[in-house]
């Protein structure tokens, strides 16, 4: 087995190409690229796939990130071999030139695979951000699932967000002196937007508009739940809201397809339903601060919603966070549209739920993750480690 001090050993100076393409990538790497930034003799390279571009743009501008590679790697209707082609070829060539010391990756899209395999076949130093999260079911999450357990095969350092994910990776055999936990680095940006957020008039005028009401919030995207899943979820939210007078729909739709067209079938003339384009990341945390509710089948809602005290049920057989289960935040729903319409009508009967999630500790992190990264590889850099 591989140990840190195989490869470069970089104790005079560090380069670090730090790797993104989806905004929740972007989100949880912008704490760590500012850290980075105040070491010295650390010079940090941003790479943007733009795996997500619309939706990542704005997010860039709030943490005033400027990247310095951008792949442009999306077009039109591309499988995930595609964007895994291009974002190879295309990470290679920077590869070549900068000749980083260390590749920093996030989470478990296309992209971070790309970059640990890109890096590794370079012989690149490979960290790994939010290591060690497990389904248990390598079909679902789809491909992140297998994404994730393929870069934990090739990276050298592993920054685990939670005792649990430590546990997973020791599991599957990763050397523990090369396992650091460290808290999730969506805590950093969610207090640091928190502070200074001021929502768009937009949005403002819908939670205005809706100050009356039990406001839920829906978020689904994954693949796994295209198709008849989506379809049975989307016609209990609308009947749910149609029966109870009180209540409303606020759904920022993704703009994939398969959840453009059922959502318009469904929900396009339903009252109370609030239909939205996707949302900068300050004006979403605005709407879930002001939901009574939220309906989603994201990982990174179920790291957000302790902070905000707020339930969640989550769209999904399964869950990597079993952490918001544990600590009494979230409830699985599972793949039965009948179960969904029952939790959400015991828990608009009795509150009792609802209500006793408003006080739960964060598992996930205390806003401190990016510095204790930052000095773990400072650290690991001026022993001549990496």
């Amino acid at each position: 087995m591989e140990t840190i001090g195989d490869r470069r050993k970089t104790s005079q100076h560090s380069k670090i190409l730090v790797l993104f393409g989806t905004r929740p990538e972007a989100i949880k790497l912008a704490p760590i690229i500012s850290e980075l930034k105040k070491i010295p003799n650390f010079q940090t390279i941003v790479v943007s796939s733009s795996q997500h571009t619309d939706l990542l743009k704005p997010f860039l501008e709030i943490f005033e990130i400027k990247t310095d590679f951008d792949l442009e790697v999306m077009t039109a209707n591309q499988t995930p071999n595609q964007v895994l082609a291009r974002t190879i070829e295309s990470l290679d060539n920077i590869l070549e030139t900068e000749k980083p010391d260390l590749i920093l990756v996030q989470g478990d899209t296309t992209t971070t695979l790309a970059g640990a395999l890109a890096g590794f076949n370079r012989q690149i130093v490979v960290g790994h951000i939010e290591a060690g999260l497990r389904s248990g079911d390598i079909n679902s999450p789809f491909p992140e699932e297998m994404n994730r357990r393929m870069v934990s095969r090739v990276a050298t350092l592993h920054f685990a967000a939670t005792v649990e994910n430590r546990q997973n990776l020791l599991k599957e055999y990763i050397p523990e002196n090369q396992i650091f936990v460290t808290g999730n680095t969506i805590i950093d940006s969610l207090r640091q937007i928190r502070r200074k957020y001021m929502p768009s008039q937009s949005i403002q005028n819908v939670i205005n508009q809706t100050n009356s009401f039990k406001r839920i919030l829906l978020t689904t995207h994954r693949r796994e739940s295209f198709g008849t899943a989506m379809r049975e979820n989307l016609e209990v939210l609308r009947k749910f809201v149609e029966d109870r007078k009180d209540t409303c729909l606020i759904f920022p739709v993704h703009l994939n397809p398969n959840v453009q067209n059922l959502t318009k079938e469904i929900l396009a003339d339903c009252e109370r339903v609030f239909l939205l384009k996707p949302l900068d990341y300050v004006d979403f945390l605005y709407v879930m601060e002001n939901a009574w509710l939220i309906v989603s089948d994201s990982g990174g809602v179920q790291e957000e919603a302790p902070s905000m005290g707020k339930p969640v049920l989550v769209l999904r057989e399964n869950t990597e966070r079993p952490e918001a289960i544990m600590c009494g935040i979230a409830k699985l729903v599972g793949g039965n549209p009948r179960v969904l319409a029952q939790l959400l009508s015991d828990n608009y009967l009795a509150q009792t739920w609802i209500n006793s999630v408003k006080q739960v500790q964060n598992p996930f992190g205390d806003g401190k993750s990016a510095k204790r990264i930052a000095n773990i590889l400072k650290a690991i850099s001026s022993s001549g480690n990496t």
